[in-house]
């Protein structure tokens, strides 16, 4: 790694999916939230984005806030080098392109597997289907929340819409499954033919075990089209204990890249495309 590339990052890296949460007392937490996450401030976030050594941050909307998004607005208007995701299950034209103007770039949709698998009152895929021209016309993006059992069967519709769409969580991996598993499979196939982006955020998909069980995943997602990928870190780790340190993270995927071509690429080139 050198000395150039540490200092580029520094001016132009970036994180792609973190949140932050409170003062409490200026920014409450929606009332039937599912979960109380301590405080992870706008100076928290500028000291973790320090500590990395990058410049720019994305922040998700986190759902403990519902649909409330005066964080996101009061953070985008302080940060200009930051830009946001916002979570709704349904919003005017009028209304995504003023979000735009702020710093948003996408809205975030979730549709995973399992009993529950789903926030309450989440943006679901159809809802997606159904805001995607209106989100076409804001030039933002869809950032999907899901897992490789469901995308096995939403393959043939996200590559029909008219927008790109971003793969939180890489695709939420089976590691007992492995890199051949048909869903994985089907995200290799999106990524390789740029219908989708990925963010590279092994961690909560080898929780139990090693990180390094993740190796194998970016390596067949580096070798698919490292132009379609973004890093992110998930700072500030919502629900897991003990918590992963985001300088481990970012310096294990940086090793694993295997050149500071490849690094250079998802942590300043890719980013800078997908939220200009």
């Amino acid at each position: 790694m050198t000395l150039d590339l540490d200092a580029d990052l520094r001016a132009g890296g970036w994180d792609c999916h973190t949140h932050v949460f409170g003062p409490y007392a200026q920014f409450p937490l929606a009332e039937d939230r599912s979960y109380t996450p301590p405080e992870a401030t706008q100076d928290d976030y500028v000291a973790h984005l320090a500590r990395l050594g990058l410049k720019h941050g994305v922040l998700v909307h986190p759902s403990a806030y519902g649909e409330d998004d005066s964080l996101l607005r009061n953070a985008l208007a302080a940060h200009p080098d930051w830009r946001g995701v916002t979570v709704k299950q349904r919003a005017s034209r009028a209304e995504l392109v003023a979000l735009r103007d702020l710093g948003v770039r996408a809205a975030r949709f979730s549709q995973r597997s399992g009993a529950g698998a789903n926030f309450a009152g989440s943006a679901s895929f159809a809802d997606l289907q159904a805001m995607a021209p209106d989100l076409a016309n804001a030039g933002m993006h869809a950032e999907l929340w899901t897992d490789c059992m469901t995308l096995d069967t939403l393959a043939d519709s996200i590559g029909k819409l008219p927008i790109p769409v971003v793969i939180d969580h890489m695709g939420g991996f089976d590691v007992k499954a492995g890199i051949d598993a048909p869903g994985f499979r089907a995200l290799l196939s999106l990524l390789e033919g740029g219908q989708v982006w990925v963010k590279l955020c092994a961690y909560r998909n080898t929780l139990g075990g090693s990180l390094e069980q993740a190796q194998p995943f970016q390596e067949a997602m580096m070798a698919a089209n490292p132009d379609r990928l973004v890093w992110g870190s998930d700072w500030p780790h919502l629900r897991v204990e003990p918590a992963p340190d985001a300088a481990e993270l970012l310096a294990t995927f940086r090793r694993w890249a295997g050149s500071d071509e490849r690094v250079r690429a998802v942590l300043i080139d890719n980013p800078a495309r997908l939220y200009a």
